[in-house]
């Protein structure tokens, strides 16, 4: 059966000026209350996980991008007093919302994954281990992964990385079949529960079909990314777990739940598609009822954590360079994407360097045909001083990579 085809074409400027929408990158902030921090989340529907801490952890820069520093305390509330979030691997791992536990439930049932994989004859030939972890869980108290002690029959092959591992993995295989949780951190390492203690008690647990997974996580990337193609999708959230897509999005387009479009700038034959819920937002920025702003997003940022639609929808490329050697960098090892009214215009390389509190700005690069106006260079001015404040720093220094027109915006440049 074809797909659907496109009753409406869009401009590339409407398709991301409803992206940032969407992603409340645009218009006013939404207040930094518990609801307010819901709304961006519910509409994010994931946060990535990622240890580096240059500048700060991904997810905390994410939220800073979208509602300011005071994000965080309601944030932290939210994942560990409520309960309304927890960890899980999405399409990485992520901090996703606990009212999509049964969605995420769809993948814990089916790992590991069938055929007698290693994985799972590893896992049966280590039930002592595997009792061992549940048993001490059972006890109450979260518990670190040095608290376990390695009682495997089978040591986990290994080239090194994960040598005397076994705890970790078992850990980990638990994690992701859903019969262990994190339930706290401490100095960056996870304490482990059972899903009893983890999970607030009126917790939706009951999983849904896979096909209802699809159709409710392909809504979600509709949601979030506002507009998108079945690849787009396919890359969002649950990456790699979009059975039979096609057919969800006839079935979807049928419901009138979504709807397809033609953005400007694409072969003839490429369909996007808008949820429903966006058509009055898009309809407004077609008509010119749009306002911009400037942020500074991580480089694991849900807008441009598709390096493929980042290109086509906004002709930047944009590539992660912290495990280029140094010698090779085309701008510096951590990168955050200067966004600007509706386009990405450039990119910053800034790390902290807490023992002297002071913000280090290694260098701004913009986009070649990115003039560097006055205006443009306060936007971006203020928003690292916003960042310097969001981290605690005293102060900043910038190096020899900046604009010449700024230079006497900033101190010290």
């Amino acid at each position: 059966m074809p797909s659907p085809q496109p009753a409406l074409t869009i401009g590339a400027a409407d398709a991301r000026r409803l992206a940032l929408s969407r992603q409340h990158l645009a218009g006013p902030r939404p207040p930094v209350t518990a609801d307010g921090v819901r709304t961006v989340l519910r509409s994010l529907r994931y946060l990535q996980l990622d240890p580096v801490n240059v500048v700060a952890p991904s997810h905390e820069i994410v939220l800073w991008s979208r509602l300011g520093a005071q994000a965080g305390a309601r944030f932290e509330e939210l994942w560990w007093q409520d309960r309304w979030l927890f960890e899980y691997w999405a399409h990485a791992a992520a901090i996703v919302l606990t009212e999509d536990y049964p969605l995420h439930r769809v993948t814990m049932d089916a790992y590991p994954p069938p055929n007698r994989s290693f994985t799972a004859v590893w896992m049966e030939a280590n039930d002592q281990l595997l009792k061992h972890v549940l048993h001490r869980l059972g006890e109450g108290t979260p518990l670190p992964t040095d608290a376990f002690e390695d009682c495997a029959a089978m040591d986990w092959p290994s080239s090194g990385w994960s040598a005397g591992r076994n705890v970790e993995r078992m850990l980990t295989f638990l994690w992701f079949q859903g019969k262990v949780m994190v339930a706290g951190r401490a100095g960056g390492q996870r304490l482990w529960g059972l899903p009893d203690a983890c999970l607030p008690p009126d917790a939706d647990r009951l999983p849904m079909s896979p096909d209802e997974m699809v159709s409710r996580a392909t809504e979600h990337t509709l949601r979030a990314l506002g507009v998108a193609r079945p690849l787009d999708i396919k890359q969002y959230f649950l990456r790699g777990k979009y059975a039979g897509l096609p057919q969800v999005l006839r079935t979807l387009t049928e419901q009138g739940r979504v709807v397809p479009v033609r953005v400007d700038g694409g072969a003839a034959n490429e369909t996007w598609y808008v949820h429903a819920d966006a058509l009055d937002e898009l309809e407004a920025i077609r008509a010119g009822d749009w306002h911009g702003r400037t942020a500074l997003l991580s480089p694991f940022d849900n807008l441009i954590s598709d390096r493929r639609l980042t290109e086509r929808l906004w002709d930047f490329e944009f590539r992660n360079e912290m495990y280029v050697p140094k010698a090779k960098r085309s701008y510096g090892y951590y990168l955050l994407p200067i966004l600007h009214e509706d386009r990405l215009v450039g990119r910053i390389s800034p790390r902290f360097e807490r023992k002297r509190g002071v913000l280090v700005v290694e260098g701004v690069w913009l986009e070649s045909d990115v003039r560097p106006t006055a205006a443009l260079g306060r936007a971006v001015v203020g928003q690292l001083e916003d960042l310097a404040a969001f981290g605690g720093a005293t102060g900043i220094e910038y190096g020899e990579t900046l604009p010449q027109p700024w230079r006497p915006l900033v101190r010290g440049a």
